[in-house]
């Protein structure tokens, strides 16, 4: 079973827990997630599909993310959960921490911290190797791209988010 730290709302954890997905927190409360955002030297970006099966925007275009487990950092989970959805080895990359938002969703139980990550990493196609579960497909595509995808209303957390690609 998955569990995941519950924090104030000034983010700091509360020393309590909750069970992955388990949407009963209180206003007030909330659990941490993390999105990575992978630049290529060239400045285009990596982006991927979610699959059709999510229950929340599938077929919608993003970048890497997910939930921070109990007691793990969120320089460690943006790293794992990059890496998992795309298959990229991050090991000797670090991660340049940009921003953290905040989303309350009063009376779901589901409020979170969002802390933004961005990677510069020049991979070749052949690194990428995508998490069926999770990925449908992946593009490498510039700024201009994104905003285009984001215009068409598919893009997940692009105006939470849009100056990661600057």
């Amino acid at each position: 079973m998955e569990l995941w730290d519950i924090y104030d709302a000034d983010k700091k954890p509360t020393g309590r827990t909750m069970k992955r997905n388990d949407w009963r927190l209180k206003d007030g409360e909330y659990h941490l997630t993390v999105l990575g955002v992978v630049k290529k030297p060239d400045g285009r970006f990596l982006i991927t599909q979610r699959v059709m099966t999510k229950a929340w925007a599938p077929g919608w275009w993003e970048v890497s993310g997910g939930a921070v487990k109990a007691g793990e950092s969120s320089e460690e989970a943006v790293i794992r959960e990059v890496s998992e959805e795309t298959g990229l080895d991050l090991s000797g990359c670090a991660p340049e921490y940009l921003f953290t938002y905040k989303r309350d969703n009063p009376g779901t139980g589901d409020n979170y911290f969002v802390d933004v990550y961005r990677f510069l990493i020049d991979y070749d196609e052949s690194d990428i190797h995508l998490q069926e579960e999770e990925t449908l497909a992946y593009k490498t595509v510039s700024r201009g791209e994104i905003e285009e995808i984001a215009k068409q209303g598919i893009f997940l957390h692009y105006d939470s988010i849009k100056k990661a690609f600057e």
